[in-house]
């Protein structure tokens, strides 16, 4: 039987739930979950990515947890586990990763044909076309103060690449610390600033803009998987192209 009862603790993976099955299991959300628009506000609030309410998820009497390892803490997932509940701890750092995780939360909803339907949507997306070369090199801001920037071994660098880029910090583990001078001796030919996790906004374009042509984008291309996959790998992809 599928779980009649589901706490999401990832804002992406409460969206592809919701997608899923219409939203029928969800019974707590973060409240950094806001996607879909509209719809998931129904959903009970129970607390945030860092500091879920675990006795206000324990008192809803879940079937299923949802979590991730970058965005909860192992601390807040022990306890979920040590209550008695089961806890799906997802960590995708790939595309294939991600879309093997996607068909293994269809399983579990029994909403298997969806979500074969979106992974075939993601290949052949995928399978339309690199952008042209010479491959444009990428620098994409993850944090302000200290600077930090995507490394490989995260799934926005291979979606990236899957895109057609080249990250100019391939080799450096997951999110390192970086300078200014170190972004600009790398000789990135577009600087992406996606307003997640950090609020990157229009007011720091100027000071990367001295390095490279910089672009405030929605963080959401790079960092969320589930069903606005498709739309992310066109967008950077038409991004890369230009």
């Amino acid at each position: 039987m599928p779980p009649a009862r589901i706490v999401s603790l990832v804002p992406s993976l409460t969206e592809l739930v919701w997608w899923l099955s219409a939203g029928d299991h969800l019974v707590g959300r973060t409240r950094f979950c806001t996607e879909p628009a509209g719809l998931v506000e129904a959903v009970p609030i129970m607390g945030g990515t860092k500091n879920p309410h675990v006795e206000r998820i324990v008192a809803v009497r879940p079937d299923l947890v949802v979590a991730n390892k970058e965005e909860n803490r192992r601390e807040d997932v022990e306890a979920l586990q040590q209550a008695g509940l089961n806890v799906l701890l997802t960590d995708p750092n790939t595309v294939e990763e991600a879309l093997a995780m996607i068909a293994g939360l269809g399983a579990i909803l029994d909403h298997q044909a969806k979500a074969a339907g979106l992974i075939n949507d993601v290949r052949s997306v995928l399978a339309e076309g690199r952008a042209p070369l010479p491959a444009p090199r990428v620098f994409v801001g993850v944090w302000k103060d200290p600077l930090m920037g995507l490394g490989d071994n995260a799934y926005g660098h291979d979606l990236l690449e899957r895109c057609g880029a080249v990250n100019v910090l391939a080799g450096r583990s997951r999110y390192p610390e970086v300078t200014l001078d170190e972004v600009a001796a790398l000789h990135p030919d577009v600087i992406l600033l996606p307003d997640e996790p950090y609020p990157f906004k229009q007011s720091h374009v100027e000071e990367f803009s001295a390095i490279a042509p910089a672009t405030v984008i929605d963080g959401k291309l790079l960092w969320w998987y589930g069903p606005r996959m498709p739309v992310a790998i066109r967008t950077l992809r038409a991004m890369f192209a230009r």
